[in-house]
């Protein structure tokens, strides 16, 4: 940091220059009762600060009355003012930042105590003309030093904090680290982070991979400021659990929540889902996979590698793949590559293709008749629809594919072809 800023006496006539240090004089023999007001005064305007002990008020009346002899000395001209004398306030700062008050406590302290100063000289300068002219004289050095000041103890805080978030970031990627090596940490630092997210060696688990596709408000591809917001939104598992361990990792945000007691994989895959929906309201649309529940950090790396694949399930546009909410049938059709496509029979493929323009009621009345177990009265009660008419959609069906619904080969290729079809839609329309 540069050295300080000029605070001597400026260039005044003879009686200014005897004015001004009558008035910094006298200030110096109440200094202590200054401190002493200004101690009192913080301790009413900053909430923060009237929730504190008498020990901390005492740190408060050193560091203020350091301050002060410092801030009369440069203006009496006595000395000037260098980053190094300034190093009592850079450590209170650290201290204020580790004890977590707010930056702007710390640097209200600093307009409270410029304030209480400043009336002190004016009360000393008195009426006169004169006086009051000396007393302005100080105005603008004295601004100078708790511009410098202030600005030197934030650097200070800020330095403190960026410390404590790097320092907490690294031990998050480096828990997941371990984590996705197979095993838990058993000792350390890192067995420590790992109870705070209520993670053991056997413990259930998920893991949620996201990225974020693009900000829907500017069609900007998405920063890595987009990673660590997103992060921040993932951090709360729900409402059942506590913290959840989120990582940016490799362009993706990483998250690893436990599945605690009165918790079932839905709870985790609804929460997820609903942070998703949020954030692309807010602007940042995410694609997010998320797995099946591992069994203890033994799996976790199965599972990792279970939510990057589904990640190739969500549609280019973003939304979420939940693996616990598949069948094995609806996976195998969402990964349905172009030869699956292919394999489609054109008759089939038509056939859907119309009836979907149509509003599918044959689409229905297929879904319908296999979620019935084949039984054609009940998928017709399913569908509000007169048994006579889901008849004549399976016959309609028949005659324009060659399947016939009721063989269980023939209705699973139909189903097939529709969970293709309807895939091949989803996708278009993110897209």
């Amino acid at each position: 940091m540069p050295r300080g800023p000029a605070l001597g006496a400026p260039a005044l006539s003879e009686p200014l220059s005897r004015e001004r240090h009558r008035i910094l004089h006298a200030v110096q023999d109440r200094l202590e009762e200054v401190t002493q007001t200004a101690v009192a005064v913080m301790r009413t305007e900053i909430p923060s600060y009237a929730l504190q002990d008498e020990r901390f008020f005492d740190d408060v009346r050193d560091q203020v009355l350091t301050h002060y002899r410092m801030q009369l000395a440069a203006l009496a001209g006595d000395r000037d003012i260098a980053p190094e004398d300034l190093v009592f306030s850079r450590a209170a700062a650290m201290r204020r930042a580790r004890a977590g008050f707010a930056l702007e406590d710390w640097i209200s302290a600093f307009r409270v105590g410029r304030q209480v100063l400043w009336d002190a000289l004016l009360d000393c300068a008195g009426p006169s003309p004169e006086a009051q002219q000396a007393a302005l004289s100080l105005v603008t050095p004295l601004m100078r030093y708790v511009d410098y000041a202030s600005t030197h103890a934030a650097q200070a805080y800020v330095e403190y904090k960026q410390h404590v978030v790097a320092d907490a970031d690294r031990e998050r990627r480096d828990l997941l680290d371990q984590l996705l090596s197979g095993a838990a940490p058993t000792r350390g630092p890192l067995l420590a982070a790992a109870q705070a997210y209520g993670i053991g060696p056997h413990s259930p688990m998920m893991a949620v991979v996201a990225v974020c596709v693009d900000d829907i408000r500017t069609g900007d591809l998405t920063s890595a400021e987009h990673g660590y917001a997103t992060s921040a939104s993932l951090s709360v598992a729900g409402p059942w659990a506590g913290r959840t361990l989120v990582v940016v990792r490799h362009g993706q945000v990483v998250a690893v929540p436990v599945v605690r007691t009165g918790m079932d994989p839905e709870d985790i895959c609804a929460h997820f889902g609903a942070v998703q929906r949020r954030l692309a309201r807010e602007g940042t649309m995410l694609a997010m996979g998320i797995s099946t529940v591992a069994q203890g950090a033994g799996e976790l790396p199965r599972a990792y590698e279970e939510a990057r694949a589904a990640l190739d399930l969500v549609p280019s546009g973003g939304g979420v793949a939940a693996l616990p909410r598949l069948s094995p049938f609806d996976y195998l059709a969402l990964r349905a590559d172009d030869l699956a496509r292919q394999l489609v029979d054109p008759r089939v493929r038509a056939l859907l293709e119309e009836d979907r323009r149509r509003g599918d009621p044959l689409a229905a009345t297929i879904r319908a008749f296999a979620e019935a177990d084949l039984n054609l009265r009940l998928a017709a009660d399913r569908l509000r629809v007169h048994h006579n008419t889901a008849h004549y959609r399976l016959r309609r069906i028949e005659e324009r594919t060659g399947r016939n619904p009721r063989r269980i080969a023939d209705l699973l290729e139909l189903l097939v072809a529709l969970a293709i079809r309807d895939g091949d839609r989803e996708d278009g329309e993110h897209q």
